[in-house]
Parts: C-alpha cells; structure tokens; sequence
C-alpha cells in the first residue's frame, strides 16, 4: 500500500499533468503587463491567495489584497485575481462585476471551467484538482476536502513567481531587498 505521502504527491503530479502550460504562460504576461495587481480568495485559497501576493510585492510589482484597508482602486490597466476552486463563490462573483465594471481585467482560478467565475472572467486557469464542492460523491483524493486544490494553488502560484521573475528581469536579491525587515 502506498503511503499518503506517495499518494498526495501522484495526486499532484497528476494535476499538473492536465495543467494547460500555454495558459500558465497568459497569465504571466497578464501579471506582467497589469498596472496594479489585486488579488482575493476565500477561506484557504485566500491564505494561498495573500501569499502570491507578497510574492508580487517582492517582485516589485504595485499589488493589493480586496479587504485589506490599503487595498487600491482598480480600473483600466489593472488585474484582479481571484480564485474560485469550485466555481463560484458570491464574493468572487460580486468583485468580479465591481472590477470589470471599472474597467479591469479579470482573471480567475478554478477547477472548474465551466463554473460562473470561469464564464464571467476575461481569463480563466483551469486548476484540475478535487475541492470542497467535488469532494462527495466519487472524490479520489486521500486529502481531505478541498485540500488537493488548495496545496496545487500554492505550488501553482510559486512556480509563476520564478517565471514572472524572468519575465520581468528581477532578480533574487531585489526579490530579498523587498522583503520586510521587520520580522
């Protein structure tokens, strides 16, 4: 029997078999060529969410977090990122309306391609790993609930890092001089 540890990381190889590589690389230049980039996720994707965040700050860019008190206006030439694992979530939905209404672009993470987010967004990452929603009937994954999507998140998200870093010609220590010396 193989161990659980064997087994979650099959299951993670096996997402990032079926990631589309082609659209990894849409979003990097979307991140790259947006003005300010805000981000927002519930629950655990949202902890997976603020990290790439910080990620973003560390690479220089002008980044905000929906809900943090000095989360930035959006409008023409900015990015919202949101992650929706199984969809739709109201908040998604309601700040995906707010930000294309003045006038950004929206990009969305999800598993599910042919959720509400996926259809509203003007780009959507397909993620193909288990959530909360499929977690039920016939789910395949040793983790619990939506785990699987939310550990791909983050591997997902920190391996844009290193490509957005070429992308943009940052290198590692401007990455460190941005970090907080204030821990």
């Amino acid at each position: 029997m193989k161990s659980l540890w064997t087994q979650t990381l099959a299951e993670l190889d096996h997402v990032f078999a079926e990631l589309k590589q082609d659209r990894v690389q849409l979003v990097v230049n979307e991140i790259a060529n947006a003005r300010t980039i805000v981000l927002y996720g519930v629950g655990r994707e949202g902890l997976q969410i603020k990290g790439f965040a910080m990620r973003l700050y560390h690479l220089g860019l002008k980044v905000g977090v929906v809900g943090e008190m000095i989360a930035p206006a959006i409008g023409p030439g900015d990015l919202l990122i949101v992650s929706a694992g199984p969809g739709q979530f109201a908040t998604v939905g309601a700040l995906m309306t707010i930000a294309g209404a003045a006038g950004a672009r929206v990009l969305v993470i999800t598993a599910d391609p042919q959720g509400n987010a996926a259809a509203q967004a003007d780009l959507a990452l397909v993620l193909p790993a288990q959530t909360m929603a499929s977690d039920r009937d016939g789910a395949t994954s040793v983790l619990p609930m939506g785990s699987l999507y939310e550990g791909a998140l983050f591997l997902l998200l920190e391996i844009i890092v290193p490509k957005l870093r070429h992308r943009l010609g940052v290198n590692p220590a401007t990455m460190r001089a941005n970090h907080t010396n204030l821990e």
